[in-house]
């Protein structure tokens, strides 16, 4: 089922008449459902130099020589299959501003994921310009976990733009987080 929005585009979504109810549902998944998790978008290159992406809220930073980006991505997914290939990819941190982006990327509109998104070439994959948080990781490790693949990235560059309300993943929807009154951001 596609709904229209505002913009005119058609998004899938609605009910699902074929959902499991709640009390049925996997205490593994409801488990995963309760964790607050950064939404990122990740961009590759294929084989083809075409651009690839993918929305991941399983993104995790480890502090160390050299610094480690870790992800868990799906095993048939086209990102999975460029950074395998090339061996470098760019993650991408979303605003709460970007939830439209979290979207397309994560192929709720019928329709080319990078469509009306401006981006610009770099050696390790397509640089969406509309977001300013970025890191550029290559290759260092994957490995089967479970059904995903767990994919540990080397850090080569971090890009930080503007502080910004972070765009997170929780209970199969996007948040925005705003600081504690006595804190500022």
């Amino acid at each position: 089922m596609t709904e229209p929005t505002d913009d005119g585009w058609a998004r899938h979504g609605g009910e699902d008449p074929f959902a499991t109810p709640e009390s049925e549902r996997d205490p593994l998944r409801r488990l995963r459902g309760r964790l607050v998790s950064p939404v990122t978008v990740w961009t590759a290159w294929d084989g083809n130099r075409r651009a690839v992406g993918v929305t991941v809220s399983s993104t995790m930073v480890g502090e160390g020589e050299p610094h480690h980006l870790l992800g868990l991505l799906g095993p048939l997914t086209d990102v999975w299959g460029a950074i395998e290939t090339t061996r470098t990819w760019v993650v991408h941190l979303l605003s709460s501003e970007q939830v439209r982006l979290a979207d397309q990327m994560a192929g709720r509109y019928p329709d080319d994921p990078f469509r009306g998104v401006m981006i610009t070439e770099a050696a390790a994959g397509p640089v969406i310009s509309e977001v300013h948080t970025r890191v550029v990781c290559g290759l260092e490790d994957a490995r089967e976990l479970g059904w995903s693949v767990l994919v540990a990235g080397r850090i080569d560059s971090i890009e930080m733009g503007p502080s910004e309300r972070p765009l997170v993943h929780y209970r199969s929807g996007y948040y925005s987080l705003a600081p504690r009154k006595d804190r500022e951001p």
